[in-house]
């Protein structure tokens, strides 16, 4: 298993993500959202695997100042997430070509058999 977790430090849901790998033993590598987010690379893996809307945090501050209700295209909202990791639902935590946004141990648990 080759685990990243991406999520923000204060995020509770992180938290309890990078808690459950540490509990196994599962080695893990934590970005922190708040420094640097995911790359295009990594974004259109994560999109493949979950779908773009469901990595948009549409309760944060942002997603409304930015107009994101209103931007139908995909591409412009990609490049909107790429530039703002703020909108990011997290915990994205990623294992190869598979990936989960929150805290989803059942997910996880599959990955680990």
């Amino acid at each position: 298993m080759n685990i990243q977790i991406f999520g923000i430090k204060k995020c509770f849901d992180t938290k309890k993500a990078e808690r459950y790998f540490k509990e196994r033993r599962i080695k893990y590598q934590f970005i922190d959202l708040a420094v640097k987010g995911l790359s295009k690379g990594e974004l259109k893996s994560v999109r493949n695997a979950v779908g773009l809307e469901n990595l948009i945090n549409t309760q944060a501050k942002e997603y409304k100042k930015l107009n994101m209700d209103r931007i139908v295209s995909s591409s412009v909202r990609e490049e909107i997430l790429l530039n703002n990791p703020v909108l990011y639902k997290t915990p994205i935590v990623r294992n190869g070509k598979s990936a989960t946004v929150g805290y989803a141990p059942e997910t996880w648990q599959s990955w680990e058999d």
